[in-house]
């Protein structure tokens, strides 16, 4: 479990839909950044989700240069991690919003999954 400090006033940033989420990002108005680790990635993503780990995020890592100054919808597996980093990168100066539900939600809305070969993917 990764734990943040936090000021004194908390940043709660929005929780979305998946439908949302994908409308958000397939019109090019966000970028989906999915930070689920490097297995659960490869076993399947969302198709444009751009992928930087909530690990490498908490350890300071810069988001991938894609993601960089733009509105951000945070996705992981089931929404625990991606809650943290939308938090994180808000607190950092960033928009961001977390997918409710993360990819278990976003494939059984029936919205489209791949794996790094580009082909079918499943959720991990």
């Amino acid at each position: 479990m990764f734990l943040f400090r936090r000021g004194p006033a908390r940043i709660s940033p929005a929780r979305i839909t998946p439908a949302q989420a994908h409308r958000r990002t397939t019109d090019g108005a966000a970028v989906l950044l999915d930070v689920r680790e490097q297995v659960e990635w490869d076993a399947g993503h969302a198709p444009g989700a751009v992928h930087a780990p909530l690990s490498r995020l908490v350890a300071g890592a810069a988001l991938p240069s894609t993601a960089r100054n733009r509105p951000l919808v945070v996705i992981c597996r089931s929404g625990h991690r991606s809650r943290q980093a939308a938090e994180l990168l808000t607190g950092r100066g960033g928009d961001a919003v977390d997918v409710k539900g993360g990819m278990n939600a976003w494939a059984s809305a029936g919205l489209p999954v791949v794996d790094e070969r580009g082909s079918n993917g499943r959720t991990a």
